[in-house]
């Protein structure tokens, strides 16, 4: 453990008497990045679920470009459910993880202990910097942004996508549509309702007003992180290769605009932290939810979209559920 992980340990011990700590009994942050990783993360798997613990949170989901993270939270759960907070893992398409293939997601599907799929994949996301939406936003070689992955503007789902939304539907896992642009957002999205898939969480912080009331009238979820009101999106950053890029930031208040349009009903929060450069996760929730806080967002809202939503989206037990 670093110096740095014991400054973050001692000042665990204060986090209930922060002003707005208290908004986190019973919280889901579905997007956490942490160690293992190729990148330097500011904590590991297991100290995400500890520090959850200690804010009274719910339930942890890990994301990473390079692996399928349903096998960390299994390991996780077995080790620390004690602490009741839930941890929960998933696939995110890159190339590196899989790609966007039925083997793949079949695999993270069943990925656990149970060997039946119960603590397998419990979200199955389109890629995030291989589309050539991202592509093309980072500058990436005309090479690089043909062999990224998109949605056409008319016409059936590219292959395997109709056999992998069917997985998905049979396995009742959230359809996470990724780092597509707000058109193919909508289209991907009516693909999956059609192939029986329930649960769909689409990324949302930098689409227009109207795109996102169409994800939420198709019955999406629309998900805003941290991330992208924080300093982080002034460091020029890796994500899935060796090229630095930064990505645009978004205003508090434009945050709040999008989730008025949308309806905290239809909306979560996410941290989207584990980058060495922004707090642990459960600090920056709380700060996320200060800001929107201050931007006229009132509790009731908050704790919608950082625990009640979420709960049901990712099939968890509601805030003082008691069996």
């Amino acid at each position: 453990m670093s110096e740095s992980d014991h400054e973050w340990s001692a000042d665990m011990t204060e986090f209930a008497g922060r002003p707005g700590a208290k908004l986190l009994g019973g919280a889901v942050d579905n997007h956490i990045h942490a160690c293992p990783h190729l990148n330097l993360r500011s904590l590991d798997v297991f100290q995400a679920v500890e520090q959850a613990a200690v804010a009274g949170m719910r339930a942890v989901g890990f994301m990473d470009n390079f692996a399928n993270t349903s096998g960390y939270a299994a390991l996780v759960n077995r080790h620390l459910g004690h602490l009741g907070v839930e941890a929960f893992g998933g696939l995110i398409m890159e190339p590196p993880a899989g790609g966007v293939t039925v083997a793949a997601v079949a695999a993270a599907l069943g990925y656990g202990y149970s060997g039946d799929g119960r603590d397998g994949a419990r979200f199955i996301s389109l890629p995030t910097h291989h589309t050539r939406h991202i592509a093309r936003q980072e500058n990436r070689s005309d090479a690089f942004v043909e062999s990224c992955f998109a949605i056409p503007v008319s016409g059936p789902m590219p292959d395997p996508l109709p056999e992998i939304l069917d997985l998905v539907a049979r396995a009742d896992a959230v359809f996470n549509t990724g780092h597509v642009s707000g058109p193919e957002s909508i289209r991907v999205i009516e693909a999956a309702r059609d192939a029986g898939v329930n649960r769909i969480l689409t990324p949302a912080s930098h689409y227009d007003i109207d795109v996102v009331r169409a994800i939420v009238a198709l019955g999406g979820v629309a998900e805003f992180s941290f991330f992208f009101v924080s300093h982080a999106t002034q460091a020029p950053l890796t994500h899935v290769d060796a090229a630095r890029n930064t990505v645009p930031p978004v205003s508090a208040a434009r945050m709040v605009e999008l989730i008025r349009a949308a309806d905290p009903e239809n909306c979560i929060l996410s941290s989207d932290c584990g980058v060495a450069l922004l707090p642990p996760p459960v600090e920056g929730l709380r700060e996320f939810c200060l800001l929107l806080g201050a931007h006229g967002i009132a509790e009731p809202a908050l704790r919608q979209m950082i625990a009640e939503t979420p709960s049901r989206l990712f099939r968890l037990d509601p805030p003082g559920h008691s069996s």
